[in-house]
């Protein structure tokens, strides 16, 4: 019998990858996630809703994106060839606009009028705002005040978008409460709003359905790398919070001979609350609606957390995630907040790219992983630019300091 490609094969029926995933709702919105699910396996695999996708996808995304060779940065560190997926390149700088064009565009097929989210960096608040200025659709997003006041160039752009961008004052007052704060506000209005969550986590289908649009950056990449090197990268590396740019880039290459390190952001210390490394220091857990692996209190609670990047500052990870280390087909990679930093200004200053602080984790493990494998490559998924960080990271580590 032949095996289903792994795209197919995951998640099953339930929305469960291995023991991770399921959808733990309150009665009252099972129903409208059942219709979320149908309209994603119907509407979102017909002809013309893919044709549609595609003609965003081209002309007014801009995709493909291309895949790059660093070469002075390769030559700084020493070692593995480095590449980037240029995702920073990507209508509104980042990658979130791949999954939110095709949220937005389900929820025009589905005849709601609203579209509401949480956001962290503000990535993909900026997405969801520029979906739903160009479907026509009302946009709620939900943002803790914390990352409003670190991620004010993204709050700009989310207003003047049409966007109303709600502040979240409780707890933490980052990204988990963000998402505490979005999912009350969709539970009272389920019936015209889409929540569109902003990355691989939630109840099914959204770990599947963001997956599946996300992973146009690996195939697109796939084929890139191939075309420019003959060969398929040795090495991928991608950063993770939530994980939606890992899995957009992982999802391509499930069958092929290379290592996939997600890397998570370890903050300043290996206390809780001094990081946001879920997979490395976190246990089976449930929140948000699904099951994973969460970095949790004595009591199971999630805990505090903490990372330089407002995107990454999550207790948990998407289960795909939490399923593809448990069989060791990824691997996991961390970068603290001062390497994130130093990779940061290097980027900047070897090939004038200016990252954002999620991107740059990934770029800070991809340093190190080049000088354990000189002789090998490494694609890395630049996720996003850093036109939202770049006001914190002046004030707080001058670039005079890393001259």
């Amino acid at each position: 019998m032949i095996e289903k490609p792994y795209l197919k094969a995951q998640p099953n029926e339930e929305g469960y990858f291995g023991e991770f995933g399921g959808a733990f709702l309150p009665p009252e919105l099972i129903e409208q996630f059942k219709k979320i699910e149908q309209a994603y396996l119907t509407i979102g695999n017909s002809h013309n809703f893919i044709m549609e996708l595609r003609d965003i996808r081209k002309h007014y995304q801009g995709r493909p994106t291309p895949v790059y060779y660093a070469k002075r940065l390769t030559e700084h560190v020493g070692g593995a060839r480095i590449y980037l997926k240029r995702e920073d390149l990507n209508h509104t700088g980042a990658h979130k606009l791949n999954h939110c064009m095709g949220e937005a565009l389900l929820a025009k097929y589905l005849g709601k009028t609203k579209l509401i989210a949480e956001t962290g960096a503000g990535q993909h608040g900026v997405a969801l705002a520029t979906a739903a200025a160009y479907f026509g659709l009302e946009c709620e997003i939900h943002m803790g005040e914390v990352d409003i006041a670190k991620e004010h160039p993204n709050v700009t752009r989310m207003r003047i978008l049409g966007a109303k961008v709600v502040p979240v004052g409780f707890g933490g007052k980052t990204l988990k409460e963000a998402v505490d704060s979005a999912f009350e506000a969709y539970m009272k209005d389920p019936i015209t709003t889409l929540y569109a969550i902003g990355s691989v986590v939630g109840p099914h289908p959204f770990p599947k359905m963001v997956r599946d649009f996300q992973s146009v950056v690996g195939f697109e990449a796939r084929d890139q790398f191939e075309d420019m090197t003959g060969n398929l990268p040795d090495n991928l590396v991608a950063c993770v919070g939530g994980g939606s740019n890992a899995m957009g880039l992982f999802s391509a290459f499930m069958s092929d001979h290379c290592d996939m390190y997600g890397v998570e952001p370890a903050g300043t210390g290996t206390k809780l609350g001094e990081h946001a490394a879920s997979l490395t220091y976190g246990k089976p857990g449930v929140l948000h609606g699904f099951n994973s692996i969460m970095l949790q209190n004595e009591d199971g609670t999630p805990a505090a957390v903490h990372s330089i990047a407002s995107g990454l500052d999550y207790p948990s990870v998407g289960p795909e995630h939490a399923y593809l280390n448990s069989i060791k087909r990824t691997k996991v990679g961390t970068a603290n907040d001062a390497e994130t930093i130093q990779a940061f200004y290097d980027l900047s200053r070897y090939e004038g790219i200016i990252p954002a602080l999620e991107s740059a984790h990934a770029v800070a493990f991809a340093c190190k992983l080049a000088k354990e494998k000189p002789y090998e490559s490494i694609l890395v998924n630049l996720s996003g630019r850093g036109d939202k960080d770049i006001d914190f990271v002046v004030e707080n580590f001058p670039p005079e300091d890393y001259m």
